[in-house]
């Protein structure tokens, strides 16, 4: 006993050093996105590069406005972002709410043809959806960037996983009571779901935020465009202004780091799940 108490403070010492490492190893990346957007290009490609903030902020910004009026791009992300969270989560939760509860025929070889949809590269769907889009005059419009992922794989299996906890009998005294499917399903089935929802919100706003390859496939017009792709455009063949670039992918940043941090707790929770045998 004595020998392990004793051996108790060194592995104290290692994992926390251990610890203090990791969060260097994340936390440096995002401190230098913050200290390059507030040098110039040229300050950047300097020897040694500037670890200190520098004064170029402002103008940094005035240019990101000038060149690419991120205010409206901002606005665009956010407003595509927040839809498809809200449609994409009842697609997900209401198809998982289904395979979870319901005995059909067919049931799991359909869920293992959707499940299909994980391992298949989104690359190859990018033709006959940019095809479907056309046909349905909807190149260079919002819906176009929403719609095509609004029954997201990820998104129905976390939630068939989640409402497969609920008890069967919990359901049956609900209709046995005369509750109607739907009243079933927003009072009894989605309450004790707020874990994996929270989960699930997190992961779908922050799919739709960074997407870049289909937005960049279907808006055309700058006016349309979400924050990787006008961050994409400010790089020109000749020049490019990487303090504008770094600017841009900070204010990025925050809308992403508020949302995990107003979701944190549910989403610690809905990964926790299940993790303990009761």
């Amino acid at each position: 006993m004595t020998a392990r108490r004793a051996r108790n403070p060194g592995r104290s010492i290692l994992l926390t050093s251990a610890l203090a490492l990791a969060l260097a190893v994340v936390a440096v990346p995002f401190y230098w996105l913050a200290v390059g957007a507030t040098h110039s290009s040229a300050e950047l490609f300097a020897s040694p590069p500037p670890l200190l903030p520098g004064g170029h902020l402002g103008e940094n910004l005035a240019t990101l406005q000038s060149t690419a009026d991120f205010g409206r791009v901002v606005l665009n992300s956010l407003g595509i972002a927040l839809v498809y969270t809200l449609l994409a989560g009842a697609v997900c939760t209401l198809a998982g709410y289904g395979f979870a509860t319901y005995r059909f025929r067919g049931r799991e070889p359909l869920f293992g043809l959707l499940m299909l949809g994980l391992v298949v590269p989104a690359q190859i769907t990018l033709v006959p959806l940019f095809r479907m889009m056309a046909e349905l005059h909807w190149l260079n419009t919002y819906q176009a960037v929403i719609a095509p992922n609004l029954a997201l794989p990820f998104g129905i299996f976390l939630m068939r996983q989640s409402m497969g906890t609920l008890p069967q009998e919990l359901l049956d005294s609900g209709r046995m009571d005369g509750c109607g499917e739907l009243r079933l399903f927003w009072r009894v089935a989605l309450p004790p779901m707020r874990p994996a929802l929270a989960a699930l919100a997190l992961f779908l706003f922050l799919y739709q935020w960074n997407d870049f390859v289909w937005p960049l496939i279907v808006l055309r017009d700058a006016s349309s465009f979400t924050i990787p792709v006008a961050l994409a455009s400010l790089q020109g063949l000749d020049e490019t202004d990487y303090g504008a670039i770094l600017a841009g992918t900070s204010l990025a940043a925050i809308p992403m780091a508020v949302v995990f941090l107003a979701l944190q707790r549910h989403f610690v929770s809905g990964l926790l799940a299940g993790a303990v045998k009761e």
